[in-house]
């Protein structure tokens, strides 16, 4: 069984009374080993209570991203940068988005997709940072994006070819499209390089008011082997520092 280490998603915690220091403390207090997806001037408070950031947004935008060949060379140019700071400050993860359809059929999509991240594969390879392809839901949260099938994305990262450019399996979100979350894990775990969780429906707390069982998931994700990150991304409803500890209790097996 692998160690999976869990990590907190920022922009779900840090508001109203939840500042960045009270979460970064609560979170290392509780046993989380990072934080993800943290804006770098808060970088150094991470650092300073010895904990990972876990991952960050590697390029601009959800809906304008690598499925169109006319935003490579920018995002090209920040996916490089980013892979300079992810070694500086060894950040494991660089989450990628392949834009909306907006009309582009799948095929040429996953096309273009995988043309954009070729362009900086060799540059996460030499580094050993993962560039981690973000699957999401286009039923209710990101009307229209494409990369929101895991079919979709395992075949993008086939056509890359590299080790270092992998899928984040964001468990709410594919839940959303197509449920079957543990047959997908056990099938495809070979092309999933970082994982996200949230209750559904709702994306709230991981807790018994939502149909998925994550003990249940986590485990399975265990038995693959994996030793990456379960990133904690949900809304709480609830005080956000009760509902981080119950959900990582839950995925602590």
């Amino acid at each position: 069984m692998g160690e999976i280490k869990q990590s907190v998603a920022w922009w779900c915690f840090v508001r109203g009374e939840m500042t960045p220091a009270k979460l970064v403390r609560a979170a290392a207090e509780i046993g989380y080993a990072g934080v993800e997806i943290v804006p770098p001037e808060f970088w150094p408070l991470v650092r300073e209570h010895s904990l990972t950031i876990a991952a960050i947004v590697a390029h601009h935008s959800i809906a304008e991203g690598l499925n169109r060949r006319e935003h490579h060379d920018r995002i090209e140019r920040e996916l490089l940068a980013n892979i300079r700071l992810a070694e500086e400050w060894r950040i494991p993860n660089l989450i990628c988005f392949s834009g909306n359809r907006a009309g582009m059929d799948d095929a040429a999509g996953a096309e273009a997709t995988a043309m954009g991240l070729r362009r900086v594969a060799q540059a996460a390879e030499d580094t050993g940072v993962n560039l981690v392809l973000e699957l999401l839901n286009s039923k209710v949260n990101h009307a229209d994006y494409q990369c929101d099938k895991t079919a979709w994305g395992v075949e993008v990262c086939r056509m890359v070819g590299s080790p270092r450019v992998k899928l984040l399996y964001d468990i709410y979100h594919t839940q959303v499209m197509e449920g079957d979350i543990i047959r997908t894990i056990r099938d495809c775990h070979a092309f999933f390089g970082h994982y996200h969780t949230a209750g559904n429906p709702g994306r709230n707390e991981i807790d018994d008011t939502q149909e998925l069982n994550y003990p249940a998931i986590v485990r399975a994700i265990a038995a693959t082997g994996y030793d990456g990150f379960l990133g904690q991304e949900f809304i709480p409803n609830g005080d956000p520092v009760t509902s981080l500890k119950d959900a990582f209790d839950r995925c602590n097996l």
